[in-house]
């Protein structure tokens, strides 16, 4: 093989369809899929029936045959009705995938009066069937299980098998020190904004689903007994998993690292808005120790904010 030519951007040149194709595909990062988290979105039609409609939005389509078939680009513009068989005495498993039959490398379709590029439906698949047939230059969009003597399609008979292509990310370090002494004494079996240090304002991007957090406290200092507490991560309303906190040093003064993680679940509301990110802290009557944050103490939280479905 040779370097294909010419290659793009050559003034007064003429550039093959490969040549477009490859760029799509170096753009993409040779990777498939849904542009953004509610792109091609299968759901019922307005009034259930013996289909589907695919949403607004675009994808990218690798080239199945070789690597230098390169891959293809297409945009859904509103909905689009797409047919499903009824199911007779048994019920059936189909695929739904956005397909690409380019008559260059498959099938016998024509440019200038068929489409290339539509949304196919595989009639019986199995029940665990996420990608198209081998060789098939198309993208998974959902599985439909029909039951038996079915034919109106609801929205609890499909799975979303949608795969963003490059998903969005966005990471931010916060850091904080606590300016003066703080202390949290056991009490009440309840929970507690602290500390107060902890907490910073962060910016949702709109097209976040999910966002990893961890928040590091270095020397934190604990005394008077025994601790036993719990760390909560929060978004706004959206809460993180708990950290135990559990010292049998006695009544020592002592300071710890406590690293409190979790990946919380961005709820649609809390998207494209400023939320406070904070900590909450759970100090239980087990134990009598206490615990405290000053001058000493280090906080930092790292985020990562990252795209999904939708």
């Amino acid at each position: 093989m040779a370097l294909i030519q010419p290659p793009l951007a050559v003034n007064g040149a003429v550039h093959s369809a490969r040549v477009l194709r490859m760029m799509v595909r170096n753009l993409a990062w040779s990777n498939e899929g849904v542009i953004e988290g509610n792109d091609l979105r299968v759901r019922q039609m307005s009034t259930p029936g013996a289909g589907v409609r695919v949403g607004d939005g675009a994808a990218t389509i690798l080239g199945s045959i070789s690597r230098s078939q390169g891959a293809y680009t297409q945009t859904n513009i509103g909905d689009t009705v797409v047919p499903v068989a009824p199911a007779g005495a048994q019920s059936r498993f189909d695929l739904l995938v956005l397909r690409v039959e380019d008559p260059e490398y498959e099938g016998t379709r024509n440019p200038e009066t068929d489409e290339i590029g539509y949304f196919h439906v595989i009639p019986g698949v199995s029940w665990f069937t996420m990608s198209p047939p081998a060789g098939m230059s198309a993208i998974p969009l959902a599985r439909i299980f029909i039951p038996e003597n079915t034919a109106t399609i609801t929205d609890s008979m499909i799975t979303d098998l949608r795969r963003i292509a490059n998903p969005r990310r966005q990471r931010r370090l916060y850091t904080s020190f606590p300016s003066s002494f703080s202390q949290l004494t056991y009490q009440d079996n309840k929970w507690h904004r602290w500390p107060a240090a902890a907490q910073w304002g962060v910016d949702v991007p709109s097209w976040a689903t999910t966002a990893t957090v961890i928040v590091t406290i270095a020397g934190l200092r604990m005394t008077r007994a025994n601790v036993y507490a719990r760390m909560q991560t929060s978004i706004g309303t959206d809460l993180g998993q708990d950290t135990a906190i559990d010292d049998n040093q006695g009544n020592v003064v002592r300071r710890q690292t406590v690293v409190i993680a979790d990946t919380v679940n961005i709820s649609s509301a809390q998207r494209g808005t400023t939320q406070d990110l904070r900590l909450s802290t759970f100090m239980s009557r087990i134990e009598t120790g206490d615990l405290s944050v000053d001058a000493g103490t280090s906080i930092i939280a790292d985020i990562e904010f990252v795209e999904g479905r939708s």
